[in-house]
């Protein structure tokens, strides 16, 4: 991969976020992105199902390379193309409806995470009645791995503690979660890495390793 091509590639998209731009670069996009991606994904395979929970790393377009067409139905924004890079390594069945670990790269650096943004209601039912059963110890320790890490947690959803339960309990500030997301800073790139593909596999499986807990927080506890 270089790192300073796809920059540069995603700048240009940013300026250019059209259909006749994007098709007359189209083959640069799949030299530059897609095939050095995939590639890196494809090795990451063997260490991401040795994890817990096992990730799936899927070589292909909507595997753990998103599409970079938006879905401009119910936007305002009807800009056909995103500005990002987006891979997913998720646990489960699905790679949007399973926790799992995010890395998007930007123009002006990358960023990752991990966790389930929004929880269905009976998820979030179980989520906060393991909270209170452990008096929030499981989360604390999965949410704080991760900060340890340098990524935190996201700002809860809710202002108020939901109805029914303690809103003076030690734990309390864990039930205004509606889902379980951390999330890092944006990040320079660092051309040593980034440009070669080794250590791009590598770095890639260790932020996977650095997320675990809160994704194995999940799966046990909630999916």
């Amino acid at each position: 991969m270089e790192i300073e091509k796809v920059q540069a590639f995603l700048r240009n998209l940013d300026k250019n976020n059209e259909k006749a731009w994007f098709g007359a670069h189209k083959e640069e996009y799949q030299a530059l992105i897609v095939a050095p991606l995939l590639d890196v994904v494809e090795a990451m395979q063997d260490e991401l199902v040795a994890l817990n929970p096992p990730l799936n790393a899927v070589p292909k377009i909507n595997g753990s390379l998103r599409r970079i067409y938006r879905d401009t139905r119910f936007s305002k924004d009807k800009t056909p193309y995103n500005v990002h890079v987006h891979l997913v390594f998720w646990a489960g069945d699905h790679a949007t409806k399973s926790p799992g670990t995010h890395i998007a790269l930007h123009q002006d650096g990358y960023g990752y995470g991990a966790g389930f943004w929004a929880l269905d209601k009976d998820q979030l039912a179980q989520m906060r009645a393991q909270i209170v059963s452990d008096e929030g110890t499981k989360i604390a320790e999965a949410v704080g791995a991760a900060e340890a890490h340098g990524v935190p947690l996201n700002a809860p959803q809710l202002k108020r503690v939901p109805s029914g339960f303690d809103a003076a309990a030690p734990y309390a500030e864990w039930l205004k979660l509606k889902g379980l997301v951390v999330r890092n800073e944006r990040k320079p790139y660092e051309a040593s890495i980034f440009n070669d593909q080794q250590k791009l596999k590598a770095h890639f499986v260790e932020i996977c390793q650095q997320m675990a807990p809160v994704n194995q927080y999940l799966m046990e506890q909630v999916f």
